[in-house]
């Protein structure tokens, strides 16, 4: 299997394999077959874990334990409650310290402030603007200043929330999801050139449409609710793969990694299997003819 190349993460100098691993689905998996991925993961070449609040990240303290200095880590704020996110400072900072409490480090590389996503949030009674001062971000900042992160980001879908943080100027980092990949663009609008011009890292998750792009026809409702605006076309892709004998898998991941930006790229595994398939994916051989008919059918090309 091919070596994950290093990519550089914007003005935070951080350098990554181009393959990280997200936390949101190990729930189908037990302590110890999670703690065992990540540690295939690690000798797959992947060095870098974005953890999620509240979820296992027990479990990713246990996995890094003695191994804390061969990875970067990555964390977001705030706990959430009842599906919605406090992002007032003091629930941010006691976020992050239970955080680092659960994770075993005195501090993390990265946090991301979470569950900002539509710029309409900040206008709900219940919503706390996270970048509005003495809220997340100003939070984030001292906390930086402590030694206890090293880097500010964002995650968030929407180039208007992206833009937004971006512009302050204290933020390092990006992720966002469904922006990017092989079903739509929409990242390259606007999110993309703000991140260039502010020399801002990218992480793009989702890289498989949240289920759409695994190589099972997905419902066509669904497809619709996670790509509006857009006509499904997740079967044709499908029809088209298997008649050129291509795994759409291979061909997801790589268009990201193929992003016109600093980026590295977050799959969502839940269990070692999907860890192990999501490297093959990265490192898999594509040919230039593949891709050509691909964009000629299509539109999309990683070229």
């Amino acid at each position: 299997m091919s070596v994950l190349e290093r990519r550089r993460l914007g003005r935070t100098e951080m350098r990554p394999r181009s393959i990280g691993l997200g936390a949101a689905w190990w729930g189908r998996s037990t302590e110890q077959e999670t703690i065992t991925a990540i540690h295939r993961a690690m000798d797959l070449g992947i060095d870098f874990f974005d953890t999620y609040p509240g979820l296992m990240e027990g479990r990713w303290g246990k996995a890094l334990a003695g191994r804390r200095d061969r990875v970067y880590l990555q964390a977001k704020v705030s706990r959430v409650a009842e599906r919605k996110s406090d992002h007032t400072a003091a629930a941010t900072r006691a976020s992050l310290e239970a955080s680092l409490r659960l994770l075993q480090t005195d501090y993390v590389d990265a946090v991301l402030i979470h569950g900002y996503d539509r710029p309409e949030d900040v206008d709900l009674d219940d919503m706390v603007d996270p970048l509005a001062p003495g809220n997340a971000l100003d939070a984030l900042m001292k906390m930086k200043e402590e030694g206890k992160l090293r880097h500010i980001g964002i995650g968030a879908r929407t180039d208007a929330v992206v833009c937004r943080a971006v512009e302050t100027g204290r933020i390092d980092l990006v992720l966002t999801y469904l922006e990017y990949t092989l079903l739509t663009p929409a990242a390259t609008e606007r999110m993309f050139p703000a991140c260039r011009a502010h020399d801002v890292g990218v992480q793009l998750a989702s890289p498989f449409g949240m289920g759409l792009l695994t190589g099972v026809v997905p419902d066509i409702e669904e497809e619709k609710r996670k790509i509006p605006d857009q006509e499904p076309r997740v079967a044709r892709m499908l029809a088209w793969c298997e008649a050129h004998n291509v795994n759409i898998r291979h061909l997801a991941i790589q268009f990201c990694l193929a992003a016109p930006v600093d980026s590295i790229v977050l799959p969502g595994p839940g269990r070692l299997v999907e860890v192990e398939d999501a490297v093959e994916s990265a490192t898999a051989s594509i040919s230039d003819e593949i891709w050509e008919a691909f964009e000629a059918e299509f539109g999309v090309s990683c070229r």
